[in-house]
């Protein structure tokens, strides 16, 4: 069995792909209008590239077309228009970047825990003894434990930090000393560090809203790496002002992406704004295309490929 496949990917990606077994034929994509292929292609690799978001963009009149798969290289798939999600099969590039957001993560963590920045010594009088913060001891709190929640997980855990989590099915995790509370607001309360990672879907839209971050511990650290939307953005600089609300808050998604020039986020003293760079994807992208060139492999044998997206969940 041979696949034709559309790939939005890079020319060094496609060529890898190329390589595997069953000799795919890979097919040019259209930058502007990606979803042209579904008329030529069994198989159609995207990303989340600005085309999927053009203001005029409707539902193709023939769509699916020939499509057996759509395969979104990003794990997030609410980048692209609902339709997509009528094709056959949609599946997802979950966990290919989970370690790389991880690591984001404990470095925010220990960037607002020890700050050395604001205690670096450039003078005799600036050395001062200065107590810094801890990371052993305080409470992660995980918001989705998914791929890049239990890497946060086990990494929090071997800090010697408490680590609690919550789940949108409920389920337990494997990890060992995670442990599971029982609602969104329990987390956040107890939480010395925010970590959200929930997809996004109507569910979560505003998920930290007034509400639920007046509940968020004295202090805390917010640490968004899901995206942008989770957030009420305007809620969260209210609560930043307040005495009793968040300390400090890490921001690696907005709602929209860029921000507008001038917007508040960019240059407020609590916040740490980055341009959604956790993923680090570039160094990342061997990892995607063994995971693709594998999934290929199960479809072919008739086996399911692995992340198989849910269309009433939305990811």
């Amino acid at each position: 069995m041979s696949l034709i496949i559309a790939s939005q990917l890079d020319a060094d990606f496609n060529r890898g792909l190329c390589q595997h077994p069953i000799a795919p034929v890979l097919i040019d994509v259209a930058d502007d209008e990606p979803w042209t292929a579904a008329s030529e292609a069994d198989v159609l690799l995207v990303r989340p590239s600005p085309a999927w978001r053009q203001p005029s963009i409707v539902r193709p009149p023939v769509w699916p077309g020939r499509l057996k798969w759509i395969y979104s290289a990003s794990a997030g798939i609410d980048f692209y228009p609902e339709w997509l999600l009528d094709a056959p099969l949609v599946t997802c590039g979950r966990g290919v970047a989970s370690d790389e957001i991880a690591d984001y993560v404990i470095a925010a963590i220990y960037a607002y825990a020890k700050n050395l920045e604001s205690v670096t010594a450039r003078s005799r009088a600036e050395w001062v003894n200065v107590p810094l913060g801890r990371v052993s001891g305080t409470t992660i709190g995980i918001a989705g434990l998914g791929a890049i929640g239990q890497a946060v997980a086990r990494r929090g855990l071997a800090l010697g930090a408490q680590v609690v989590g919550l789940r949108r099915s409920g389920a337990q995790s494997s990890i060992s000393g995670v442990e599971h509370v029982r609602d969104i607001e329990t987390l956040v309360a107890r939480s010395d560090h925010i970590v959200i990672a929930v997809p996004a879907t109507a569910e979560t839209y505003h998920l930290f809203d007034d509400a639920l971050l007046s509940k968020v511990k004295p202090g805390a650290h917010i640490i968004n790496v899901a995206r942008g939307s989770v957030i009420d953005q305007d809620a969260l600089m209210r609560a930043l002002e307040r005495d009793d609300g968040p300390g400090f808050a890490t921001l690696d998604v907005t709602d929209p992406e860029p921000l507008p020039d001038g917007h508040m986020l960019y240059t407020h003293p609590h916040v740490r704004l980055t341009p959604h760079i956790s993923s680090n994807h570039t160094l990342v992208r061997h990892r995607l295309l063994e995971k693709v060139r594998d999934d290929i492999s199960r479809f072919v044998r008739g086996e399911a490929p692995s992340d198989i997206v849910d269309p009433a969940r939305g990811y």
